[in-house]
């Protein structure tokens, strides 16, 4: 499989739990996929296997702004740094619904939180932060 269909199914596996965790997040299926980090763990696979090229570039690495660029000319490693963000914002989204049913916070306040992590993994997680410092000053 090329790395444009890598690519393609990674992102659609993604996008069917975070369609999941933002429109069923109480059901039994969702809840087992989160408790067993079965998405996480399946794209942590396919990063493994792209990243293994890391070590082929030349000039490239993590030591400075241009390092990182030379990495990110190899469609391997472009792919490899893609699926990182899709399995670690993934595993924040399960971070925020957790912490969200546990603190009884409205799945209506969690919603736009897990669509910003979904989009802008960071912002999203900022959102839930804010709210729950919100909520629990009251």
């Amino acid at each position: 499989m090329g790395t444009e269909q890598v690519f393609s199914t990674v992102g659609a596996v993604a996008a069917l739990q975070w369609l999941l965790l933002i429109v069923l997040p109480k059901w039994k299926v969702t809840h087992w996929l989160i408790d067993h980090a079965i998405v996480p763990l399946l794209l942590s696979l396919v990063y493994c296997i792209y990243i293994a090229g890391f070590f082929k570039i030349d000039g490239g690495g993590f030591g400075s702004l241009q390092e990182v660029r030379i990495l990110f000319t190899n469609d391997n490693l472009l792919l490899a740094g893609w699926v990182h963000y899709l399995a670690f914002d993934l595993l924040i989204g399960f971070t925020i619904i957790r912490s969200a049913q546990t603190k009884l916070v409205s799945h209506w306040l969690v919603i736009p939180c897990l669509v910003l992590t979904f989009m802008f993994g960071p912002c999203g997680y900022l959102l839930y932060q804010i709210i729950i410092k919100i909520k629990t000053t009251k």
